[in-house]
């Protein structure tokens, strides 16, 4: 197999660029791994009907594609969206966090520091009491566009943008959908959006701060469908540009990313109380019937889009990529999920909040129902789509081709090094200290991942061995953990601007810190 593996993707780079598939690539938000009925089954010794969610299409979806079990994203939902349509590692690009509207540069008409971007938030910063040893880093509000993304590598097809933005800068027209090639559907620049009656937020045209230049644009709702609520309201959307599609000469992507599953949390109410009263609940720690809700609208809205693939004629020619763009939420009150056997969850760089599920499925192509355990990263996609269609990758990406795991899902893999940079305190509560989050980073190198907890803790985990992260190998490996710790240091100097570093700020000394924290500077 390994010697004909050379051969066949040379054969389907050349079946790609004389007939270039299709791409629907759908990206769920704060959809934890577990929250699809299949994953929960993979990673917990559940039956079927144990389970409170249902997800009965996105199960179907991985009984007949490939389901990846490592695959990675970053711990909040900007970085990733960065990731994916650049192939870059986010905190490269300095977008390293998920800003509300807060104020950078640009909006705030101050003049732009030498080397920054005019769209760097300067007083981002979570309300956590007490001396803090480190201070926030800046973090980039907007994607570049003239950073390659998927329309400008993917020059063969037309590029379709639905959903969630959130890296436009906060209303910037000039960083959203349309200023990287997509055709907007209909789209929101923001981190989180109402279910019920959202169509004025997303019109709006009126700026968060006066003091911002130019136009400003919230999004645009498009023209009104019958569905008030918002994920069928998306899913429909989704479908008639997929009928639209039938016939045409050029193919297509459509670049999906529906607000759901990420707060408010709001359903319908007939599907609330069917949740509130099954007898499941609690089970895996799930106990949000609303949530469970959104979940399983998210679901049916991937069952519509793949049923009007088939019926059209166009699934035997289109690759199906769904994945989430972070792990599920567990702070919230009720939580929205539980990432059990996994620690942690969004905003943590424990396997909860960083390992998401990851679907192919292209009929005749890359299906079987099939379990790859290689590890994979969202800064891969588009490398991927760029392979399967035939298109050249642009210089300087992180990612690399998913294309020979897609050929031989059993393969192990090529060794991966990982990286995921934080740099800000965060009022999320540490899952096991239950005090808010400092800065921190992480590396995966093989089977080894090293969280740098920037007040001065270091833990190593072998993820196949522990996959929970209940044994901290630090001390018993400090071999490894300096050589990694000083491994990813190195890294973030070369690749990370100062400015999306945490700033040490000496006036605050471990006594200050008032014992919350066991501070200790690892510079």
């Amino acid at each position: 197999m390994k010697l004909l593996l050379p051969l066949l993707l040379t054969l389907g780079l050349v079946r790609a660029a004389e007939n270039p598939p299709n791409v629907v690539f759908i990206l769920a938000d704060d959809l934890g791994i577990t929250d699809i009925g299949a994953y929960a089954r993979h990673f917990n010794e559940v039956g079927e009907g144990q389970l409170y969610f249902e997800t009965p299409h996105l199960d179907r979806l991985v009984s007949d594609g490939i389901a990846f079990s490592q695959s990675y994203a970053n711990q909040l939902c900007s970085p990733t969206r960065a990731a994916i349509l650049t192939g870059r590692i986010a905190s490269r690009l300095g977008v390293t966090t998920a800003t509300p509207n807060t104020q950078t540069y640009y909006n705030q008409s101050r003049k732009v520091p030498d080397g920054y971007d005019p769209h760097d938030a300067f007083a981002h910063k979570d309300p956590i009491p007490g001396p803090l040893p480190w201070r926030n880093a800046h973090s980039n509000t907007a994607l570049d566009p003239s950073v390659p993304t998927w329309p400008k590598v993917l020059g063969s097809h037309d590029c379709a943008f639905l959903g969630k933005w959130h890296l436009g800068g906060h209303g910037a027209p000039e960083r959203q959908p349309a200023a990287h090639g997509f055709r907007e559907l209909a789209f929101f620049d923001a981190g989180g959006s109402k279910y019920f009656n959202w169509q004025g937020d997303w019109n709006r045209t009126k700026p968060f701060f006066p003091t911002m230049p130019g136009k400003f644009r919230a999004g645009q709702a498009g023209p009104p469908t019958d569905h008030d609520y918002l994920t069928d309201d998306l899913s429909l959307r989704a479908v008639r540009f997929i009928e639209s599609r039938k016939g045409k000469e050029r193919p297509f992507v459509l670049y999906y990313c529906p607000f759901a599953v990420h707060t408010p949390f709001q359903a319908p109410k007939p599907g609330v109380d069917h949740f509130n009263a099954k007898k499941q609940r609690g089970n895996l720690g799930r106990t949000n019937a609303t949530y469970a809700e959104m979940v399983k609208r998210l679901d049916a809205s991937v069952g519509e889009i793949r049923e009007t693939l088939v019926r059209t004629g166009l699934a035997k020619n289109t690759i199906l990529i769904f994945t989430s763009d972070n792990g599920g939420v567990e702070y919230t009150d009720p939580p929205a999920t539980d990432n059990q056997p996994f620690k942690g969850g969004k905003a943590c760089l424990y396997e909860g909040g960083v390992r998401v599920p990851t679907v192919v499925w292209q009929p005749s192509r890359f299906e079987g129902g099939k379990w790859c355990d290689a590890v994979v990263d969202c800064t891969d996609f588009l490398p991927t789509v760029a392979e399967l269609t035939g298109n050249p990758l642009p210089d300087d990406l992180d990612g690399r081709s998913m294309l020979p795991l897609l050929a031989d899902p059993s393969s192990p893999g090529a060794e991966r090094t990982l990286i995921w940079h934080y740099p800000f305190n965060v009022k999320v509560m540490h899952p096991d200290d239950g005090i808010p989050l400092p800065p921190h980073s992480a590396i995966r190198v093989g089977d080894h991942k090293l969280i740098w907890n920037w007040h001065g803790r270091l833990e190593l985990y072998d993820i196949p061995k522990d996959p929970g992260e209940s044994r901290d190998l630090s001390k018993e490996m400090p071999e490894l953990t300096a050589r990694l710790h000083e491994r990813l240091k190195g890294w973030l100097k070369s690749n990370v601007a100062p400015r999306y570093m945490p700033v040490r700020d000496e006036s605050v000394s471990p006594d200050a810190a008032g014992g919350a924290f066991p501070f200790r500077d690892l510079r």
